[in-house]
């Protein structure tokens, strides 16, 4: 938070939207490249890509060089292969209060998601939204 202000922060951090869409986060090629670099098999190992020929790879299995063929990746359960329904990486750290456990490396979608932003979402159980009516639109 840098030089910004809490109005710029607007988020009350009650991991609303992670606990909804957390499940579906998708990283970018850049994303796990940089996770490959930095020897991230905590977070690589849980997500499988899929490549241009249509393989599923698991990350941990990626190499640099295959990211030039890389299409997506989605969230799988490590042990079961299964898809998740909760982010792996939400920590709650307050009964009501949840953080990322890789915030530093977190997938852009996760940086750039706002709620706030008229007409992206319908959330109108956001605790932010219903405490700031300037930045709440028509449900």
């Amino acid at each position: 938070m840098d030089g910004q202000t809490e109005e710029d922060q607007p988020c009350s951090q009650c991991g609303l939207c992670c606990r909804i869409f957390g499940p579906g986060i998708a990283p970018t090629a850049e994303n796990l490249f940089v996770w490959m670099e930095q020897g991230r098999e905590d977070i690589l190992r849980w997500f499988v890509a899929t490549l241009e020929d249509g393989t599923s790879v698991p990350c941990t299995g990626l190499r640099p060089e295959d990211l030039s063929t890389f299409v997506s990746a989605g969230l799988r359960d490590p042990e079961t292969g299964e898809y998740v329904t909760v982010c792996p990486f939400l920590r709650r750290v307050a009964k009501t209060r949840y953080l990322c456990g890789i915030h530093p490396v977190k997938p852009g979608m996760g940086c750039t998601y706002q709620p706030w932003v008229g007409g992206e979402t319908y959330f109108n159980r956001c605790p932010s939204l219903k405490h700031d009516r300037k930045r709440r639109w028509p449900l």
